[in-house]
């Protein structure tokens, strides 16, 4: 037993080694890819929109090592590989969703001028919320067995479609621009659009961590749930619109009065709606 106990504990021990050395390379990796310097907007020019963009990098990291460490035990030094071998590759996704979001969900400005140029927090957040969101696609693809890194990549893929389907669906839905909202630091639009990004992205995960079955079991369960969170978490903002702050509307609140309060409750919101589907879901 207490052998056991020790094996355990330096097993855990070896992991939080690999998360720390994992974090600086984490690290290194975004500096070499903003071009600009990030450390100089953090301290020397206090750049509060850097630090919510940073922060939420760094928890998609974290999110991103927990999916590759979540499994069964295939040996101490095959799982230090495979943990490290999953977070690189989920670090290279979440790189590439970065591209992708700012590609083709805001793509009518640059998100890094906004950053750098004006400290728009509403952008910072929403950078931060989209490398969360995608973190979490990215560790639901990664984790579960009988696949591979195929199959990972498949699944990563669909979820980061239906991220970019969901940021379309999010622009119908509101009588506001999201893009002009977010350009012109209406940081209660980037609350309540990065929190509904985070919220979908979680139901991917729940839908793309299960075993690998088969191709049509996995990619119907998949689109099954993408189909059923859309339907949900419209029901989710009307509820909010409806119920919670009943005597205004929630639109104007954000687009007009650009209520950080009204943007905050529909990030909590979005995210707890999507909390219950994924615990159900999982």
């Amino acid at each position: 037993m207490l052998e056991m106990d020790f094996q355990h504990l330096g097993r855990g021990a070896s992991m939080l080694a690999l998360f720390l050395v994992l974090f600086v390379v984490a690290k290194g990796l975004k500096r070499w890819l903003t071009p600009y310097d990030i450390d100089r907007e953090l301290t020397g020019n206090d750049n509060v929109a850097q630090a919510c963009g940073l922060a939420g990098y760094y928890a998609g990291f974290t999110v991103l090592f927990c999916g590759a460490y979540l499994g069964p035990s295939q040996g101490w030094l095959m799982d230090l590989a495979v943990v490290a071998g999953y977070t690189g590759l989920g670090l290279v996704l979440l790189t590439v969703s970065r591209y992708l979001n700012d590609r083709f969900i805001l793509h009518e400005f640059s998100i890094a001028a906004a950053i750098r140029d004006d400290h728009n927090k509403a952008a910072g957040v929403v950078q931060g919320a989209n490398y969360l969101a995608s973190a979490f696609v990215v560790a639901g693809a990664i984790h579960g067995e009988g696949g591979g890194v195929i199959t990972a990549l498949v699944f990563y893929a669909i979820g980061q479609v239906a991220l970019l389907l969901f940021s379309r669906l999010y622009e119908w839905l509101t009588p506001y621009r999201i893009q002009d909202e977010i350009a012109g630091a209406n940081l209660a639009a980037g609350l309540g659009f990065g929190g509904s990004m985070v919220a979908i992205s979680l139901v991917i995960m729940a839908a793309t961590n299960d075993d690998f079955v088969s191709w049509t079991a996995n990619l119907s369960w998949l689109g099954i749930n993408i189909l059923g969170v859309f339907i949900y978490l419209i029901g989710a903002r009307l509820f909010f619109d409806k119920v919670l702050i009943s005597r205004d509307d929630l639109n104007r609140e954000i687009a007009q009065d650009r209520n950080t309060g009204a943007g905050l409750l529909e990030f909590a919101i979005a995210i707890s709606f999507a909390a219950v589907l994924y615990f159900m879901i999982g």
